[in-house]
Order: C-alpha cells, then sequence, then structure tokens
C-alpha cells in the first residue's frame, strides 16, 4: 500500500507542475495522496511490529533458559520492562479487530445507502480509537466534505456473510455537520473555515 502511495505521489507531483486544470487537480490531490501515504506507513510499520514481537518473545525465552552472569540492576530494571513490552506485543487479543477493517470502507445508513467513506481513524494520546473522519459525498476526496464522528457511532454489521459498517444517521445529517481540512504541516484535522 505504501509503495503505490509513494508512486502515485511521484507522478501527480510531475503533473502538478505548470498552470493547466491538470496541475492544479494534482495540487490540490497531492496532500491527501501524501495523508494516505503517511497512514499507509504507519500501517506497515504497525504490522511489522507484530511480525518482529514473536521472535522479541522466542528470544527472551531462549535468554531465560542460558545461564548467564547477573547484569547491574539498571540494567535489570530495564530488560525486565523491554521483555515485558515484547511479552505485551506477541499476544494479540481475541477480540481485536484490525483498522483495515475500517479504513477506506464505505459506511452505510439503515437502508443500505453509502453515506460516506472513513478517510482516518483517529486516537487519542492513549492510544484508544476516539474518532473516525468520514468523507461525505464527492468523487476520490475531491467535491465532498470531511466530517469527524464518534467511532462508536459506527456499528460492524454482517449480510451474506459480508462485513460492512452502518451508522444510524443520514448522508443529509452527514453533510450539514461542521467540515474538516488535513492540515499537513500540522498533521491535524482543522476545522474548515467559513
Amino acid at each position: 500500500m505504501a509503495k503505490g502511495h509513494e508512486e502515485a505521489i511521484s507522478k501527480f507531483e510531475a503533473a502538478s507542475k505548470g498552470d493547466d486544470d491538470i496541475a492544479k487537480f494534482a495540487q490540490e490531490t497531492l496532500p491527501t495522496l501524501q495523508k494516505h501515504l503517511k497512514t499507509a506507513q504507519t500501517l506497515e510499520s504497525s504490522k511489522r511490529a507484530q511480525a518482529e514481537a514473536p521472535a522479541a518473545s522466542e528470544a527472551k525465552k531462549e535468554s531465560e533458559m542460558a545461564p548467564e552472569a547477573a547484569p547491574p540492576a539498571e540494567t535489570k530494571k530495564e530488560g525486565a520492562s523491554e521483555a515485558k513490552a515484547a511479552e505485551k506485543m506477541a499476544a494479540v487479543p481475541s477480540d481485536a479487530v484490525s483498522v483495515n477493517d475500517y479504513y477506506k470502507q464505505n459506511v452505510y445508513d439503515s437502508s443500505d445507502k453509502t453515506i460516506g467513506e472513513v478517510s482516518d481513524v483517529l486516537l487519542d494520546k492513549n492510544g484508544q480509537v476516539k474518532a473516525v473522519i468520514l468523507s461525505v459525498g464527492g468523487f476520490l476526496d475531491l467535491g465532498g466534505k470531511y466530517v469527524s464522528v464518534p467511532f462508536n457511532a459506527l456499528q460492524v454489521s454482517e449480510k451474506n456473510g459480508k462485513h460492512y459498517l452502518v451508522m444510524d444517521t443520514t448522508k443529509e445529517a452527514l453533510t450539514s455537520a461542521p467540515g474538516y481540512r488535513y492540515d499537513s504541516t500540522t498533521s491535524k484535522w482543522v476545522p474548515e473555515k467559513a
């Protein structure tokens, strides 16, 4: 996913040079692509850490079996906290849900009509998912609006063996909600100016 975004950004950067409509379109789209690349890189990094966690846990088990001299107290404390962290990363909760189940997924109303698409998943400073940014209206992130909704407003439903996201609201209600834009200088979503 990250490599695809890097390639797209490269092409859009090349197309953004000039004054024609294509260049303007590329200039307007680049910040969104760069934000998506950052998200893809974060997901890739997280996935890599999860893959490395079992190896760290195995190394810990092996080191516990091997006799060695006792390390100094300070090093022993640091090692214990690192081992504890690795141990925690090695165990994925059975009820864990992947960000991929939400990110870039359509959201439907109770009548199975598409009302938006998840454009970003927002965490608080403790790493808890608190909100999502929905893209409402428009096509390919253009001409639409970004709105913030509480994460717990989304429900995962199942139909014909497929999972999808449902929200108890309407497209009109989302369209009339306050809009946000992604500020690439601060890497934060900020309210749109009226």
